[in-house]
């Protein structure tokens, strides 16, 4: 299986998570079965057949988040030297040429993606415009909005 790359962040956040899971949910989600077998037949008791579907979507998230540590590459920025280049894990100031807006960007793997935090894929078409240029770069971005031209003001690695 290959390797998904994961910002530093982004793997604390996952393994805080699994943990949270492991330590609070699954227990808890233990304890309301057994409550729940408490109350008798098993065939009509919602709060049995609740509690069982809440267990196995914990349970799943545990095996997905497991798999992705298991398979994550974490890269950490500060570590490296790109030179002023935008590489995965920069957070990156861009212009946009037509409306003069200014947005920070930090390119993030898929499962840290969240635009609303300025957090993009690389995979996104603007990550993928961005990655390897540097500060004082134009690019042009086919976004589903529309073609943008993106100046890039300036490249950081925190």
């Amino acid at each position: 299986m290959t390797k998904v790359p994961l910002t530093v962040r982004g793997a604390e956040k996952l393994r805080a998570e699994l943990h949270r899971l492991k330590t609070e949910a699954r227990p808890r989600i233990i304890e309301a079965i057994a409550e729940a077998r408490e109350h008798g037949d098993l065939k009509e008791n919602a709060e049995y057949h609740a509690a069982r579907e809440q267990q196995s979507f914990i349970e799943g998230r545990i095996a997905e988040i497991e798999s992705k540590l298991s398979n994550a590459e974490v890269i950490d920025v500060t570590t490296i030297d790109a030179g002023g280049r935008v590489v995965f894990g920069a957070t990156v100031d861009v212009v946009d040429e037509q409306t003069g807006e200014e947005f920070t960007y930090q390119i993030v793997g898929e499962d840290e993606a969240d635009i609303k935090q300025g957090l993009i894929s690389f995979t996104s078409p603007i990550a993928r415009a961005l990655i390897g240029k540097q500060a004082g770069d134009v690019v042009q971005v086919q976004t589903p909005g529309g073609d943008r031209e993106l100046e890039i003001i300036d490249v950081r690695y925190i």
